[in-house]
């Protein structure tokens, strides 16, 4: 992103939350192009843990205290004040480490973007599922404050593409579910993203 600041692109795209930080330094588009699907990730057997509540009295493995998983986190604890998470912060927490805790069983759940977990799971293999989507976050563009009439342009295509369809058959097509839909159809499907 720090291209994209400096003018080196024009923009970025990625998984990219909106933030007030950001916000400063970036252009935004007026609409979202897509969603990361947030979930909680616990062992295949276990099937008490499907929200935050649910977390409540059990252990997540070390989070990093910044960034957007750890933003969904906060906030839920400051609309919970009376029975917070509890979470352990550290520098750079590795995904890898924190999702073969929950194997153990010396973790209940690891609070996840999804796509990281299939792309994670493919390689190690544990005994591990999504137990329930938490929140659809969307996902933007960043542009170069420079670059209005490029923003501009990409949103109406980006319009285009979803009142057509497109992008939410591309969601299906490569993420396995429609996550334009809302959380509760997207509660309802079987988790079985991963190939």
């Amino acid at each position: 992103m720090v291209g994209v600041s400096t003018g080196k692109y024009d923009f970025a795209i990625n998984w990219f939350f909106k933030n007030p930080e950001r916000e400063e330094k970036f252009l935004y588009p007026a609409h979202e192009y897509g969603y990361s699907l947030t979930a909680l990730v616990t062992q295949k057997s276990r099937n008490d843990i499907k929200t935050l509540d649910d977390m409540a009295d059990k252990k997540f493995p070390p989070v990093s205290a910044t960034g957007g998983l750890r933003a969904i986190l906060n906030a839920y604890n400051k609309e919970h004040a009376t029975k917070p998470l509890t979470l352990e912060s550290i520098d750079n927490p590795s995904t890898a480490e924190n999702l073969k805790l929950v194997d153990k069983g010396k973790a209940d759940a690891i609070f996840l973007n999804v796509t990281t977990f299939n792309e994670v799971q493919k390689q190690l293999k544990l005994n591990l599922k999504v137990g329930g989507i938490v929140s659809k976050e969307p996902t933007w563009l960043v542009f170069n404050k420079n670059n209005q009439k490029l923003a501009d342009e990409i949103d109406k295509a980006t319009v285009k593409l979803k009142n057509d369809g497109t992008l939410e058959n591309l969601a299906e097509k490569w993420f396995k579910v429609n996550f334009f839909k809302d959380l509760k159809y997207i509660n309802q499907q079987n988790f079985n993203f991963q190939d």
